[in-house]
């Protein structure tokens, strides 16, 4: 996988359209696992909702290590870790604030306070978010009547899933408040991994984004109280299925923004709420209603009018 990132070119597997296809699916799905994981996490070392440095030590302790890992890797396929210019070191802690260290406080905050479903659904608001936004900052993206329509479409399918939410889960609206600051800053997040890939190598770039946002979160959470009240064999399992979603999901997503239009592959998180709310109920016992199947055919459908040519 990296050393496909190293030889980057129109022929790589990150810019063939079956692939980017497969690729994003791929990372989406990682991440839409990633919400029952969490859960689950939480429950098996003993961490209350209360608990917050505790919430920040867990998601500093999984993208600590997931960075590591992205770093030694890249370190073994021979890729250059130097940086364009010295003071490109800036971009990066912003890039790892904003993408590691704010984006997942707010999510892990967000989850412990909303039910998983409804988590899925606030969240992936700023897929659409980043499909219309991308044409102001990027050439390369272009505003289109089919974008128009596939977002639409695929905010449809979001709003689907809340349809009838009386048995879906408690509101909180601080939970969804969370949420909300998560999905905003994983959109801007999204917008400023290109100008990342113009500073360091993208998988370096990516690996020192969660190692430092990881670092981040613990330098916050370890002197304010933030431990892990139990460890248990399952709840290492679970945090180790967690950096492995981390480290394959942002290389893979990171990769892909920086070859293609933001927008044809940020669409593809439409499908992050899908799987949440699937794996929510498979993971967490979550009744399953006929409108996450509903959501699922209208945000398939929005991927493929924003993709169609």
């Amino acid at each position: 996988m990296a050393a496909s990132s190293h030889h980057s070119s129109k022929q790589s597997v990150f810019t063939r359209p079956v692939w980017v296809g497969v690729l994003a699916f791929v990372a989406a799905f990682g991440w839409g696992l990633a919400y029952p994981l969490i859960k689950m996490g939480f429950a098996a070392f003993g961490i209350m909702p209360s608990m917050i440095s505790s919430k920040m030590t867990f998601a500093g302790i999984r993208f600590l290590i997931s960075g590591l890992i992205i770093l030694a890797v890249a370190r073994s396929q021979g890729i250059d870790f130097g940086l364009r210019r010295r003071s490109d070191w800036w971009f990066v802690l912003l890039y790892a604030m904003v993408n590691t260290s704010l984006h997942y406080f707010c999510f892990y905050m967000g989850l412990s306070l909303s039910a998983g479903t409804r988590a899925a659904i606030v969240n992936s608001l700023g897929v659409f978010a980043v499909v219309l936004l991308a044409p102001l900052f990027f050439k390369s993206d272009h505003f289109t009547s089919r974008k128009v329509m596939g977002c639409t479409v695929g905010i449809m399918g979001i709003f689907a899933l809340n349809w009838g939410n009386a048995d879906s889960g408690l509101v909180n609206h601080l939970g969804e408040l969370f949420i909300a600051a998560n999905a905003l800053s994983a959109a801007v997040a999204s917008l400023l991994t290109r100008g990342l890939g113009k500073r360091v190598d993208v998988i370096v770039g990516t690996g020192y984004s969660l190692a430092l946002g990881g670092l981040m979160l613990l330098i916050y959470s370890v002197p304010t109280g933030g431990v892990l009240p139990q460890v248990t064999i399952g709840g290492i399992g679970i945090l180790m299925m967690l950096i492995c979603i981390s480290t394959v999901s942002f290389v893979l997503y990171n990769k892909l923004v920086t070859l293609n239009p933001v927008g044809r592959v940020t669409i593809y998180n439409s499908l992050v709420p899908i799987v949440g709310v699937g794996s929510s109920c498979l993971c967490l016992g979550e009744p399953f209603f006929f409108k996450y199947f509903v959501a699922g055919v209208l945000a398939t459908i929005g991927i493929y009018v924003v993709n169609s040519k």
